[in-house]
């Protein structure tokens, strides 16, 4: 196993622990054991567990970017578009469990520092905001904080990720997934 896939085979025996057991009752000893790597091995790619909670965190949340970004389609129809980046979003939570557990876990714990947040919010998912001011000037989104507007929405996937990774079999439902959609948009529009 070379460097790489022993980084990521700590990266994913990592997430798999933190959500199972906890960030906190997770060892880094149980991590490198479980990933077949020495303990010293991990400390080499992490100086420390919060380092690779942080890592782990921006990398996941890239990811989600990236699939998002990829499947943006912007017309002149700015709900249509939210829809279609609504369905996107919960649609990879659905194929990626394990990584939206997480997600659900620590997006809002302290375990994760308020600047790497920040970064995910304003770096990696920065295109959402500026969607939000798009549709803030076009008048179709209310002109609330910025910031404000990005956790809203943030705490809206969220709620409905939750609900359907614990009801799978509604996602399929086009009555639940409308009115997700649907309650997502209300909290914003003007």
């Amino acid at each position: 196993m070379g460097r790489i896939d022993k980084k990521q085979a700590i990266l994913d025996t990592a997430l798999t622990l933190f959500v199972s057991q906890g960030f906190y009752a997770t060892s880094t000893a149980s991590i490198a054991k479980q990933a077949g790597a020495a303990t010293g091995t991990l400390f080499h790619h992490f100086s420390s567990k919060d380092e690779l909670m942080n890592y782990l965190f921006l990398s996941i949340k890239q990811e989600f970017a990236d699939a998002i970004q990829a499947q943006i389609s912007q017309t002149d129809d700015l709900r249509a578009d939210a829809l279609h980046l609504w369905q996107v979003a919960i649609d990879w939570a659905m194929t990626n469990p394990l990584k939206q557990e997480f997600f659900q876990q620590y997006s809002m714990s302290p375990s994760i520092p308020a600047a790497i947040r920040q970064q995910a919010m304003n770096g990696i998912l920065s295109f959402m905001g500026e969607l939000i001011q798009h549709g803030q000037k076009t008048g179709e989104l209310a002109n609330y904080p910025l910031s404000l507007m990005q956790e809203s929405c943030h705490g809206q996937f969220l709620a409905a990720t939750r609900f359907f990774l614990d009801n799978p079999e509604t996602w399929d439902d086009e009555l639940h997934k409308q009115a997700s959609f649907s309650m997502f948009w209300n909290a914003m529009k003007a």
